[in-house]
């Protein structure tokens, strides 16, 4: 069946724009950075949506466009106070690509976003499918957009269990119309994100429904063709969480990499420990654990507090982390001391920052 030219017919391409634009134009959501066709919201809105739910979204682009209502504000940002506001949201490097793109488009663009996919892609953070969905939205390109709601529709549509990119780009391609292109794009994401879902298609309310191969066929659940789930790789990490005089010992990342320039308990790796005979699960500290903790915090009855484990795209980390007051003069891997009621100022990883509240909750009111 596969085709990599004129996928679909003329008729159905005219069919679809005109029921899903009509569909759209009466049942689509109240979504904040849809109010206005503000280049700049729709670029940050974009940025956010990417793996993430708009319903998650939501409450952090408000407080975002409070704090960085323009290129400039954000230009002018410092980094730390950048990553506080998108703390909690994840793939930090987006906050951080964002950041340097506005100090880009203020040098390179007085401060315009630029209105042309190839220029777009020239931003950080920036690829094929948002720098489409920000020339057609923002400046109505007819330019395509093609996330995983839209591969899945067009899967569907076509009755391909893995169309190749090429062939997703040709249709989503024909079927942007010369004009209302934003609208349609966002029709189809919508489409996607509220119809065609992924394990249970509504397809007796899809407006779309009579052009669907899949449908028709009855392989809609089979469409696209999901690629089976591997195990993450796990790693153990031993969390050191040093108090002294009202301070928690913290450190800032390295600048590049994986949570990049955000802070967090020193952590020292370690294999996977087994529990502690008689233990609950994440309750009780395995010997090893225990042991590096002892080292570390330089002394032999550190209290263990539950595991905090958290998954990432490549990876899922047990975080095994020890609270113990130390001396004056412990020092450990570039740790300083910050004082517990400032330390909601500091950007932390969603982990760290679950580490956090249980230690101060520890040290306020006592083993629960």
């Amino acid at each position: 069946m596969s085709t990599e030219t004129s996928p679909i017919p003329a008729e159905t391409v005219a069919f679809i724009r005109d029921r899903l634009l009509d569909h759209y134009d009466a049942r689509q959501r109240n979504l904040p950075w849809r109010r206005a066709r503000d280049p700049y919201a729709v670029w940050v809105s974009e940025i956010m949506l990417q793996q993430t739910r708009v319903e998650t979204v939501i409450p952090y682009f408000e407080r975002w466009m409070k704090r960085f209502p323009n290129v400039d504000a954000l230009a002018d940002a410092d980094l730390d106070d950048v990553l506080k506001t998108w703390e909690g949201l994840g793939y930090y490097s987006r906050a951080r690509n964002l950041h340097r793109a506005a100090s880009i488009v203020r040098e390179r663009y007085d401060g315009n976003i630029p209105d042309s996919v190839a220029s777009l892609k020239q931003l950080p953070g920036i690829g094929e499918y948002t720098a489409g969905a920000i020339a057609s939205i923002a400046y109505a390109r007819r330019a395509a957009a093609v996330d995983g709601n839209v591969k899945r529709v067009l899967a569907r549509l076509l009755d391909e269990p893995s169309p190749s990119a090429k062939l997703l780009r040709t249709a989503a391609h024909d079927l942007v119309p010369p004009t209302r292109a934003g609208d349609f794009n966002q029709a189809l994401m919508e489409l996607g994100a509220t119809i065609c879902l992924p394990t249970s298609p509504r397809c007796e309310q899809c407006p779309i429904a009579r052009a669907c191969r899949a449908c028709h066929a009855g392989t809609q659940l089979e469409r696209p063709r999901r690629k089976p789930k591997r195990a993450l790789p796990e790693e153990h990490v031993v969390t050191i969480v040093a108090c002294r005089d009202g301070a928690l010992a913290v450190r800032k990342r390295p600048a590049r990499g994986l949570l990049a320039g955000l802070w967090e308990f020193p952590g020292v790796p370690v294999a996977g420990p087994k529990p502690a005979a008689g233990s609950v699960a994440g309750s009780a500290a395995a010997p090893e654990t225990l042991h590096v903790a002892a080292a570390a915090l330089d002394t032999p009855d550190p209290c263990a507090l539950p595991v905090v484990s958290h998954t990432f795209t490549h990876k899922l980390i047990h975080y095994h982390p020890f609270v113990a007051h130390v001396q004056p003069g412990w020092n450990f891997d570039r740790a300083v001391f910050h004082p517990i009621e400032r330390l909601a100022e500091l950007a932390m990883p969603v982990a760290q920052r679950v580490i956090c509240r249980t230690v101060i909750a520890l040290l306020r009111y006592g083993p629960s």
